[in-house]
């Protein structure tokens, strides 16, 4: 019936245009520090089976195939892309990137729950103590680095360890280390907004380590991390997704017009 076309192509809608929501998010984020773009993933709905295939007809054969009718699609899931991103050098010495796996932690003044984040946008707040964010509100880095007053230099090494240089003084000194947390499913962290990762059971435990320890990335001082977003991939999906709009919504009018036809017949 043409009724069942109209329900199986607004479910096709529907699904496109989460995909589209999707794609506009990534478009978005294309300067954004770190982000990783999203992809939407689709199935097709169950089946309203005329006739399963495999049943005996009049003569004792097996049927080969059956008559199942699709109801239409849905979005399976949203999945995040954790490519690498390009590097940005800033020539800032508190901006740090993570070349290979890791997330930096950070803990939300708030909540006091350790978060995780890709962005290495760091500063010093007025105690002195390495924040994300701003230096105000910022969340303070863990483990908790404290750079002096007086400081007058200040150097990452690719290994996480923190020197800071004080006036007077001929050797550096060391202000703490950095440490990175690598999960086996980073893409069941729960995205919660501001370049940050909440931890969640589907992305498993939090391994901690030093940089360039037990397959945890390296960290590059003087550079940022930039979104892996494409966007000529982007506008690619949306043309796509935009034709597959139009096909679904002329899919409905066809349906339509059926229904139309029908409801005009009567006897003379």
């Amino acid at each position: 019936m043409s009724i069942q076309t109209l329900y199986t192509a607004a479910t096709g809608l529907d699904s496109l245009q989460t995909k589209l929501d999707v794609i506009a998010n990534n478009l978005a984020n294309v300067n954004t520090t770190s982000f990783k773009k999203d992809r939407a993933n689709f199935e097709d709905l169950f089946y309203r089976n005329v006739k399963l295939p495999g049943v005996q007809d009049q003569n004792g054969a097996l049927t080969p195939t059956g008559i199942h009718i699709g109801l239409g699609s849905r979005v399976q899931s949203v999945q995040a892309n954790f490519k690498q991103g390009a590097f940005q050098q800033t020539g800032n010495s508190l901006d740090v990137a993570i070349e290979g796996d890791g997330f930096f932690q950070v803990t939300d003044p708030f909540t006091q729950q350790i978060v995780y984040t890709r962005a290495g946008n760091f500063s010093v707040n007025a105690n002195g103590d390495v924040v994300l964010g701003s230096a105000s509100t910022g969340r303070l880095l863990e483990p908790a680095i404290n750079i002096p007053q007086d400081a007058t230099d200040i150097t990452i090494g690719s290994d996480g360890q923190v020197f800071v240089r004080i006036p007077g003084q001929t050797q550096l000194q060391s202000a703490g280390q950095i440490q990175l947390a690598k999960f086996i499913n980073p893409e069941g962290l729960l995205k919660i907004g501001e370049n940050l990762f909440a931890e969640n059971q589907a992305a498993g435990t939090a391994f901690i380590s030093n940089p360039g320890q037990d397959g945890v990335g390296v960290l590059r001082q003087n550079a940022l991390e930039a979104s892996n977003v494409e966007p000529v991939q982007e506008l690619v999906d949306l043309i796509t997704t935009q034709r597959a709009f139009e096909l679904n919504s002329q899919t409905i009018q066809a349906g339509d017009q059926i229904l139309q036809l029908l409801a005009s017949l009567r006897r003379f």
